[in-house]
């Protein structure tokens, strides 16, 4: 089934695009939680490699401290210095470190990907209504919507898995309660864009088009400054292991950058 034929099956409009935040519309290979994940571990004498840290990617932040310390050689590492396996005391006091990290690079990691205003403004030309589903708290949310406005992103509604109850990627609620607060009633009606596999599965799991973005991704996993100096080769590799994660994970649709959003939603958007 070509593109229009697929989009035609789900609905004939959409009306809601829910984005992710890091990696996705901000900050710029998802360095901040990386870079609070590393500290917040290395208080307690772990040191699990960004390879590790990027493949919980998009979970909330306590469930990715915990697949974290779940790993192999994590558990054998916790268990050597401390005489016994990890327990959720230990996700506990890890993440009571990763909150203050996070807060402290949180407001300087806030600028949008390149294209995401502009697309983000097209969008809403054609009436369409721009969701968010995130990781992170309410509490630092606070701290990055503000910042991310003054710098031509915002979206219409900010859910966190706090605002659910609780549970938040794979599982499916924070979209719902995007359409709830929109005023959206078709599910069928909504695409899901994200940089983990958890924003696909999550998307997935809702019930509506789940579309994988590569550059500036924690699935890529470079810094813009990274990024700009990696050679033509290496970006391509790294790109070609993103697409296979987001396809492996189900994404409907694999876009290289945020701006090429319009093209591969084609006339059905732009006809919205």
């Amino acid at each position: 089934m070509n593109e229009k034929g697929r989009y035609e099956q789900m609905s004939g409009k959409i009306k809601v695009v829910i984005l992710d935040w890091a990696g996705t519309t901000v900050d710029f290979g998802s360095m901040a939680p990386v870079a609070a994940f590393r500290k917040a571990f290395r208080a307690y004498g772990l040191s699990p490699d960004i390879h590790l840290i990027r493949t919980f990617m998009g979970l909330p932040k306590k469930d990715h401290v915990r697949e974290i310390l779940r790993d192999e050689e994590m558990t054998a590492t916790f268990i050597k210095r401390y005489g016994e396996s990890p327990s959720e005391a230990a996700v506990d006091l890890i993440y009571e470190k990763f909150e203050p990290a996070l807060f402290d690079v949180l407001s300087g990691h806030a600028t949008p990907l390149p294209g995401v205003p502009e697309t983000v403004a097209l969008l809403r030309e054609k009436g369409i209504l721009i969701g968010s589903t995130t990781g992170y708290t309410q509490a630092m949310m606070d701290v990055l919507c503000p910042v991310s406005k003054k710098l031509g992103y915002a979206p219409d509604c900010v859910i966190c898995p706090d605002d659910v109850g609780g549970p938040g990627r794979p599982y499916p609620y924070m979209i719902w309660e995007n359409l709830r607060q929109l005023g959206a009633s078709d599910i069928r009606e909504v695409v899901k864009i994200g940089d983990t596999e958890a924003d696909i599965i999550e998307g997935k799991n809702a019930g509506c088009l789940s579309i994988g973005v590569i550059l500036g991704s924690n699935m890529m996993g470079l810094s813009e400054k990274e990024y700009a100096s990696a050679s033509l080769p290496d970006r391509e590799r790294l790109a070609e292991a993103a697409r296979k994660s987001y396809a492996e994970a189900g994404a409907d649709y694999i876009i290289d950058s945020f701006s090429d959003l319009p093209d591969i939603m084609g006339t059905f958007l732009m006809s919205c």
